[in-house]
């Protein structure tokens, strides 16, 4: 059995990350919990049965933790990373890397230092959708892909989830982020892992409650390719539903998603009229915190997100608030 510890217990995906390590009690248990607020500690000892560390150094000091997972708010991470670092420890920390460029490319060169795994939250790859239109691109079914556009919203700032105990989430000095960069660093994900660095991007912003302050609750980026290729990427708090997420057009084929259904049209695929939804989806693989328990059993299905990715994320991202702060474009 595998032991872990969590070090930080801020942020909102904790509980569900406490859920799927008890629900495989089998092969993982939670030897501590730590947190600068013990309130947040003791939820997590109080789910899972650990002991609640009174001191850091306690739990990266113990050989019988191997492992440590990071769920603080955005800018603690450099310190508790460099700290597991030094302990010798695998990690796993919550997206977005850094609260800057700056510090995940300081990250980065950290983890890639050391010998031990390391993960982050980019669970989306595992999507049958998102590795479907992963592998249409490597074989070159859907020809010169020309427009991509990808959202990732939810009504949070409608409906109030960063009230109270996540509040920080909305705060850019502690998270990093507001909305935009909170959920859009998912698809930023995507669209890297798909097709790599873009050359130029320019973005803008909108706060519509003002619940929290000045806090962005929504954006939009463009993003351009080397080849000329546009993606777009929306992101933000302030959608009561989604239902067209995905589009990606190539002058051979069409992959969209409606209604949490894909629809694909190409002339060189039997069958693919994009009249009915596809049934042909890979199946779903472990991505995120599971994909990460997956790894410290043994190599996985498809291998975690790198330092070098998780920090290019931080790089861009950074960049699109810049050319939404100064209505402008920005190289990478």
């Amino acid at each position: 059995m595998k032991s872990l510890a969590f070090i930080g217990c801020s942020h909102i995906h904790t509980p569900g990350f406490v859920r799927t390590v008890v629900s495989r009690k089998e092969e993982f248990r939670v030897a501590a919990a730590w947190d600068p607020n013990p309130v947040r500690a003791q939820k997590v000892a109080d789910a899972t049965g650990c002991a609640v560390a009174q001191e850091l150094d306690s739990i990266l000091a113990d050989p019988d933790i191997p492992a440590v997972v990071i769920c603080s708010e955005t800018n603690r991470h450099l310190e508790l990373i460099q700290a597991a670092v030094a302990a010798g420890k695998d990690i796993y920390a919550e997206k977005p890397l850094g609260c800057t460029a700056d510090d995940a490319t300081q990250m980065q060169a950290l983890l890639e230092s050391s010998p031990h795994l390391f993960s982050t939250g980019y669970f989306r790859r595992g999507d049958p959708g998102f590795r479907f239109i992963r592998d249409l691109l490597k074989a070159g079914t859907l020809g010169q892909v020309t427009r991509v556009r990808l959202s990732n919203c939810h009504a949070g700032a409608l409906k109030g989830w960063f009230d109270d105990e996540w509040r920080w989430m909305a705060d850019p000095a502690i998270a990093g982020c507001g909305a935009f960069g909170d959920l859009g660093t998912h698809i930023l994900d995507i669209l890297l892992w798909w097709f790599g660095k873009p050359v130029r991007g320019t973005a803008t912003l909108q706060t519509v409650t003002g619940r929290y302050g000045s806090c962005d609750e929504s954006g939009e980026a463009i993003l351009v390719y080397p080849n000329g290729m546009t993606a777009v990427l929306a992101a933000g708090w302030l959608d009561v539903a989604e239902p067209m997420p995905v589009l990606v057009s190539g002058t051979r084929g069409i992959v969209s998603c409606f209604q949490k259904q894909y629809y694909f049209e190409c002339n060189d695929v039997p069958g693919a009229d994009g009249k009915s939804p596809w049934d042909k989806l890979p199946p779903a693989v472990s991505g995120g915190f599971p994909q990460f328990l997956d790894a410290l059993l043994g190599p996985t299905a498809e291998p975690l997100v790198t330092p070098a990715e998780a920090a290019l994320r931080n790089v861009v991202m950074d960049k699109l608030y810049q050319a939404a702060r100064t209505h402008s474009w920005v190289d990478f």
